[in-house]
Order: structure tokens, then sequence, then C-alpha cells
């Protein structure tokens, strides 16, 4: 398939959420870039976020929909990162049995038609932009930052991804709760 490549960007999208997520302590969820200034979300509303926005994208221009609610009921930093890992491989396996009709296939984009591989390309970008807000309130709290994309400053120019998969992820959750 022509558009595998696609699908193996999502699949690193995932881990790279969660990572960044279980970077923070539950004691953090409300904090905000400023703590006066509403505009920038706070941690917890860049997971709500990411949950609700994936959820819709995925049900209104790929036509995928997880059946689940897109939050967990409790609002904890497990909880979502449970969540978000679970709906986002349904999300993937059902991406995995299309073939390259479907991405090339335009749809509304809101107010404009656009194929699904672009569609898809713009929820990685967007997905991406809040991962590097949520970030850049990691180096505001002083927490560890890892490699996102490869090297960087934050690792002393070396790739060092924060979990090697989601099994030690979640294990380390627990070492940290």
């Amino acid at each position: 398939m022509r558009y595998h490549f696609l699908l193996d960007t999502y699949e690193t999208e995932r881990i790279k959420v969660v990572s960044v997520w279980g970077s923070f302590r539950d004691v953090d969820l409300s904090t905000r870039p400023h703590p006066t200034d509403t505009r920038g979300r706070s941690v917890l509303e860049q997971m709500i976020h990411q949950c609700i926005s994936e959820d819709h994208w995925f049900k209104t221009f790929f036509g995928i929909d997880v059946i689940a609610s897109p939050l967990p009921d409790a609002h904890s930093r497990r909880s979502f990162i449970e969540r978000y890992w679970e709906d986002s491989g349904r999300r993937l396996s059902a991406l995995q049995n299309q073939d390259d009709g479907f991405w090339e296939e335009e749809v509304a984009f809101f107010d404009t038609p656009r194929s699904r591989a672009w569609i898809m390309v713009r929820r990685v970008a967007h997905t991406a932009h809040h991962r590097g807000q949520q970030m850049a309130m990691l180096r505001m709290l002083n927490r560890e930052l890892h490699s996102n994309y490869g090297p960087t400053a934050d690792t002393g120019d070396q790739v060092v991804y924060a979990y090697p998969d989601f099994e030690t992820l979640l294990q380390k959750l627990g070492d940290s709760l």
C-alpha cells in the first residue's frame, strides 16, 4: 500500500502522546502555562482535547468509530493514557484495513474537500503541535524531557525515549503514582 507510511507515523505518534502524558504527575493536571491566563490549556484540558478531537476527526473524516466514550470515567493521568491507547489502537487497526482508494478519496474537511491522506498528515501535525505545548509545560515544571523526533538539547543531543513500549510506560506509572 502506497500510504503505509501514514500508519507507521500514526503508530509512533501514539506512543509519543502517552509518553509525554506519562511525564506529568497527577498533581500537574491543573497546571496552565500561566496561572491567570485561561487561554492556555491545563494539562488535563490538553488530554481532554486530544481524546475528543481525535475521536471527532476519525469519526467525521475517516468513518472510524471506536464505539467508546473518548474520555475515561476518572480524570487521572493513568486513566487518560489507558483510554487514549486503547482507542487509538482500535483506530490504527481500522486504518490497516484500508486501501489506497480510501486515502485518496476526498471528503469534506470542514468546508474544503481534502484527501484523507492530507487530513491524516494534518491530524499528526495537530497532535504534534499540542505535544509541543505540553513539553513546554514539562520544562516549566522542571520535569525530565525525552526525545520527541530525534536528538534534542533536552537529551544531550542523543535519541532518548522515555519508554521502549506501552507496557513499560504503564509499569513506570505504577511506580510514580
